[in-house]
């Protein structure tokens, strides 16, 4: 019994699919470009990756929502981290372009008070380990951006700019 001939387009539909499988792995992981540094930027991306309910992005290692925090962010803390960030925090290493941390500042009766987020983006700010330092109110408004002088001077003695709750 003879093989019915394969259509003709086939080879060339094989190869289409495999070009479009090497873009879409070339593009990325459908995550967005990393932000710019300004706090619109900034919190549009972590809007946009929606981080409290991200699986990617991880507590602060050994604590849960809410930590017992300090003068100046919150007397509760909750601490998130982008992949890479943990991935750093766990290795051991020092934060890569790219790291992001958000801290979640809580009152003492645990109503949410402000964000405080870090951002590593290489080449803004070599005098401070390229840190960008970003806090915004309960109410929207952004009280603090940029090469924040409190921020840098209180966490110039931590391992990389970064504080953690164990410190």
């Amino acid at each position: 019994m003879p093989t019915p001939n394969k259509p003709p387009y086939l080879p060339a539909l094989a190869i289409l699919t495999l070009t479009v499988a090497l873009i879409l792995t070339a593009c990325g992981s459908g995550q967005p470009e990393l932000p710019a540094t300004n706090a619109a930027s900034v919190l549009a991306y972590l809007d946009e990756v929606d981080y409290q309910n991200n699986d990617d992005w991880r507590l602060w290692p050994g604590v849960d929502e809410k930590y017992p925090g300090a003068d100046p962010h919150g007397m509760l803390l909750t601490t998130y981290l982008n992949p890479a960030a943990f991935t750093a925090l766990q290795s051991n290493a020092l934060m890569p372009d790219g790291a992001i941390i958000v801290k979640e500042n809580y009152t003492p009766d645990g109503a949410y008070a402000a964000n405080t987020v870090m951002y590593k983006k290489s080449g803004y700010n070599p005098d401070h380990n390229d840190w960008f330092w970003l806090k915004v109110l309960a109410d929207g408004e952004v009280e603090k951006q940029g090469m924040v002088e409190g921020c840098q001077n209180c966490h110039t003695d931590a391992r990389d700019y970064v504080w953690g709750p164990q410190q």
